[in-house]
């Protein structure tokens, strides 16, 4: 008697603990399901991108076992070429995410133009203009007639600046335009005294140096409740959100600044990619979330109610869509915003085709494509 009776109870505790596992939390089958191997385009070795999509392939490595390689590049023509190439399954990109979706600067000539880009989440983060104490330089409007930085072939950084200019009723034709050759040679130059005011990410190693050295560290400050200043500076990068920064040389929680906050990285593919390739991208990112979000001080931006939500770079994904709205942080706001920018882009790409047709039949050399190219543009927007 003894003996049935404890098969029994040993056959449900099988039984019960199968059914345990099958229903746990991160079980193989609630898992997001990735390819054995995958190649992700990214920001150069020592950027902030590549330290960022760095430590989410490790997540992803130790969790599904995945195994990524990253395609490092320090140009936006380097990071996307690969991506329009089909050559990697995402980019993890920033701002060339805009240019190449609006057609502008690298992406304004007859071998790009407007790119159907989607994304699958986009990481919020503060950029910043930085000026010393010594200056006196406290507002945006004090910029007028002092030294500003410029980065030939850089647009990502000096449109930024153009827009942070207008938030204090300012143009380039206002200040004094002073060039450097790269990004690093220009905070540099801050510190060194050959400029008084760049545009740098509040947590750039040279911002520490110059806010212990005797020049001082100050950022000018955006905040919300100026509307005049926002209008202007969205007109030219509709991209920037207001966005109280806590980290970085000089903030913390207890002294915290209003910054213009752009995305960086975009996790971003085209709008024919997968639907379901780009579902399970996106809820890779979630389920990794805890294995990743330590890694650094900005990865829990990575949080999908943070960077699952518009406003972005470009549109997001179908597949990214369907997965936010299971997990209730998709909006009708959000969906609005969505089906307007793809509108805008269908709308772009049509001025696009009516451009290539018109070039052949008009006979415009390459070298003046781009400004035949940005009246069409222009004259579509109007529209």
């Amino acid at each position: 008697m003894f003996l049935p009776k404890l098969k029994k109870i040993l056959l449900l505790s099988l039984m019960a603990a199968l059914v345990a596992f099958i229903a746990a939390p991160g079980a193989s089958a609630s898992e997001a399901k990735l390819p054995k191997s995958m190649v992700w385009s990214c920001y150069d070795v020592g950027a902030s991108g590549y330290m960022q999509a760095s430590a989410i392939a490790d997540a992803f490595s130790r969790k599904f076992g995945t195994r990524i390689r990253l395609l490092p590049s320090g140009t936006s023509i380097g990071r996307m070429m690969p991506l329009a190439a089909n050559r990697v399954a995402c980019g993890f990109l920033a701002s060339e995410v805009y240019f190449a979706a609006e057609g502008l600067y690298d992406f304004a000539t007859v071998q790009w133009g407007p790119q159907d880009l989607r994304l699958v989440l986009a990481h919020p983060s503060s950029i910043a203009v930085a000026t010393t104490k010594e200056s006196g330089i406290k507002l945006v409007k004090d910029l007028k007639g002092k030294r500003i930085t410029y980065v030939p072939g850089a647009p990502t950084l000096n449109v930024k600046m153009t827009a942070f200019l207008a938030f204090g009723g300012l143009t380039w034709n206002d200040v004094k335009k002073v060039e450097f050759p790269s990004y690093g040679a220009a905070c540099r130059g801050l510190i060194e005294g050959k400029t008084d005011a760049a545009v740098v990410i509040t947590s750039a190693s040279l911002m520490y140096e110059l806010e212990t050295s005797p020049r001082g560290l100050h950022w000018l400050p955006f905040p919300p409740d100026d509307k005049d200043g926002w209008k202007r500076m969205v007109k030219l990068a509709p991209y920037l959100t207001p966005f109280q920064e806590t980290i970085g040389a000089g903030i913390t929680p207890d002294k915290p600044i209003w910054l213009p906050a752009y995305r960086y990285p975009q996790i971003t593919v085209y709008a024919d990619k997968d639907p379901d390739w780009v579902y399970n991208m996106a809820k890779a990112m979630d389920e990794t979330f805890d294995l990743y979000k330590g890694a650094h001080k900005v990865m829990p931006l990575w949080a999908i109610k943070d960077s699952g939500v518009p406003p972005a770079d470009a549109p997001f994904h179908e597949g990214a869509i369907r997965y936010l709205k299971e997990k209730g942080v998709w909006t009708a706001e959000a969906q609005a915003w969505n089906d307007e920018r793809v509108a805008h882009m269908k709308k772009l790409q049509a001025a696009w085709e009516k451009a290539l047709e018109e070039k052949t039949a008009k006979k415009i050399k390459e070298k003046k494509f781009e400004e035949f190219w940005l009246k069409i543009r222009a004259e579509a927007l109007a529209k």
